[in-house]
C-alpha cells in the first residue's frame, strides 16, 4: 500500500473479513444516534457481508475503505463512495467514525484522501453528500470541508416515528482545496 492512502492520523485500507465486528459496532452506534433504525442483524450476517466485501472485485469508482488509526492500527471508521456516475462525473460519499473516536480529526483526514483520489486520480467533477437536517455536527463538518448546501428535500426520510428533511450538499473538483496538513 502506497503513501497515498496513509496520512498523519489515518490509513485507509480495504475491508477484511475479520472486520465484521467493527462494522457491527458502527451499525449499533448509528442506531443509538436515532439516525438509522434497522431490523437487528446477526453477527453471522455481518461476517457474511464482510467476507463478501473483502472478496469483491470493485470497480474503482464505488468502494468502502476502513479508516485505521496509524499509531494503533485500530479500525476507527469507514469511508467510501456508494454512488458514482462516471459519465456525469458525479459521485456521492459517506463516512462513519466510531463513537469513541469522533472529533479527533479522523473523518476530515479520511475524507480529504478520498476526495483527492476521486477528483485527482479518477477525474470526477463533483462530489455530493446527503445529511439529515437535524444533524448539525455533520452539516458543520461538510461545510468545513468546503461543501455548500445545494438543496433540501422536505420530509424526505422517515425514522424515529417522524419525517425529516434531507440536506443535499455538493463540492466541485475545482473547489477542493485541502490544507497542506490534510
Amino acid at each position: 500500500m502506497g503513501a497515498f492512502w496513509v496520512g498523519e492520523r489515518v490509513r485507509l485500507r480495504g475491508v477484511e473479513a475479520g472486520d465484521w465486528g467493527v462494522f457491527m459496532r458502527f451499525a449499533e452506534e448509528e442506531e443509538s444516534l436515532a439516525d438509522l433504525v434497522q431490523v437487528p442483524r446477526s453477527g453471522e450476517r455481518f461476517r457474511a457481508w464482510a467476507g463478501e466485501e473483502a472478496g469483491a472485485a470493485g470497480d474503482g469508482d464505488r468502494f468502502r475503505l476502513v479508516v485505521e488509526d496509524v499509531r494503533t492500527g485500530d479500525a476507527v471508521g469507514s469511508v467510501g463512495v456508494h454512488r458514482a456516475d462516471p459519465r456525469a462525473g458525479v459521485f456521492e460519499y459517506g463516512v462513519t467514525i466510531g463513537a469513541g473516536h469522533r472529533r479527533e480529526g479522523y473523518a476530515a483526514e479520511a475524507v480529504v484522501m478520498l476526495l483527492r483520489y476521486m477528483f485527482d486520480e479518477r477525474r470526477f467533477h463533483k462530489c455530493e453528500a446527503r445529511v439529515f437536517a437535524h444533524n448539525e455536527a455533520s452539516l458543520a463538518f461538510q461545510r468545513r470541508l468546503g461543501f455548500v448546501e445545494e438543496g433540501r428535500l422536505r420530509d424526505h426520510v422517515f425514522h424515529g416515528g417522524r419525517h425529516h428533511d434531507l440536506v443535499l450538499l455538493g463540492m466541485l473538483g475545482r473547489e477542493f482545496a485541502p490544507s497542506p496538513r490534510e
